[in-house]
């Protein structure tokens, strides 16, 4: 299969974007930095397009110009075990941001990012569906995800 890239559009933060991003994830980078040529559509020698990696996963940010704005319809899902994994991602990601409802957080570029456990998903799909409501009814309570609190909605009788 090919390797599928997220291409992610921003005005003229990308690398802004991508230097705050690989701040916050291990393992992580920016790789190229291309910039635009005479006679293209943005300034020649501004950022065109900034490739970088997240805990080894590759993005491209591009510079495209204020035509296209980011919204819930796509966002990043983070996998975090633990609640301190969590938390960090919550509060880094979150940092001139907006925090929202259940594990969702809209980062300072506009991004949108889900901050989650995979113990989320196994409970909500657990066959007992009375414990997969009582976790849903808990995390749609919460801003961030709290994994003990999950634990203890689904261990309710």
């Amino acid at each position: 299969m090919p390797n599928v890239l997220p291409c992610l559009w921003f005005d003229t933060e990308g690398e802004e974007a991508a230097k705050f991003y690989t701040s916050i994830f291990p393992n992580s980078s920016i790789t190229n930095v291309a910039r635009y040529p005479a006679g293209s559509p943005r300034p020649q020698g501004t950022v065109m397009t900034v490739t970088f990696k997240l805990d080894g996963k590759e993005y491209i940010a591009l510079n495209g110009g204020p035509d296209f704005k980011f919204n819930e319809a796509i966002s990043l899902q983070i996998e975090c075990p633990t609640q301190d994994e969590i938390d960090h991602y919550w509060t880094r990601l979150g940092e001139g941001g907006s925090h929202g409802p259940c594990g969702w957080l809209r980062d300072k570029f506009g991004l949108s990012w889900q901050v989650c456990p995979p113990v989320l998903d196994k409970l909500l799909a657990d066959p007992d569906a009375r414990l997969a409501g009582r976790v849903m009814a808990a995390m749609m309570k919460m801003g961030k995800i709290d994994i003990a609190e999950l634990q203890r909605a689904a261990d309710q009788e």
